[in-house]
């Protein structure tokens, strides 16, 4: 399912602005001990990003396969376009890349998720944190997680995913490792306690 300029206009879904834990039995080594954050969920299926998987590809490498800069401006880069996080966001157009972000940026473009966080996928916004007039937080996804019409709740149902609602602190924190451990945190669960065969008995 892709997200559009339309999925401002409609009524969320239940699922969007929450995040998916992949349960330990999770069968698609794609998503194991993913954290994905929901940007879109209705009848037509789902969209997401997974939040919590590193990419090799730095922020100065995409500017400079943008060409948004040349080699010379690429070393004279600030500390906060430098260190700026990239991340993978799911399997699907690895080539593609999506900002999620506070509400204080909004472009033409930017698709409001929930109350507090927005989806731009437009070079303005890479342009204005380069600059440093970004958004307050943001991260960078390359690609994204979809599903079709039904496919999430199947999957939801088979005990493959426990969801709860996000917290914009645990979405743009940059420490990735204990993410995971983070996440099941919020629900009040010890990762020890979740079973590979949970309602698979």
């Amino acid at each position: 399912m892709a997200l559009s300029s339309k999925t401002s206009l409609r009524e969320r879904g239940f699922l969007d602005g929450q995040l998916l834990i992949a349960m330990p039995g999770m069968a698609d080594g794609n998503f194991a001990r993913a954290v994905v954050y929901i940007c879109a969920h209705s009848d037509a299926g789902a969209m997401g990003f997974i939040i919590n998987r590193s990419q090799s590809v730095t922020f100065a490498d995409l500017l400079l396969h943008l060409e948004l800069i040349d080699r010379n401006d690429a070393i004279m880069l600030p500390d906060h376009a430098r260190h700026f996080p990239i991340q993978c966001g799911g399997p699907v157009e690895q080539n593609r890349g999506f900002v999620l972000h506070s509400d204080d940026y909004l472009s033409d473009s930017s698709i409001p998720v929930s109350d507090d966080i927005s989806l731009t996928a437009t070079l303005d916004i890479v342009r204005a944190i380069s600059d440093g007039r970004g958004p307050r937080h943001a991260t960078m996804l390359l690609g994204y997680a979809g599903w079709g019409p039904g496919q999430l709740e199947e999957e939801i149902a088979q005990n493959g995913w426990l969801n709860c609602a996000a917290t914009e602190d645990l979405i743009f924190d940059r420490s990735l490792d204990n993410k995971y451990d983070r996440a099941l945190a919020l629900m009040g669960i010890n990762p020890a306690m979740l079973s590979m065969d949970a309602g698979h008995a």
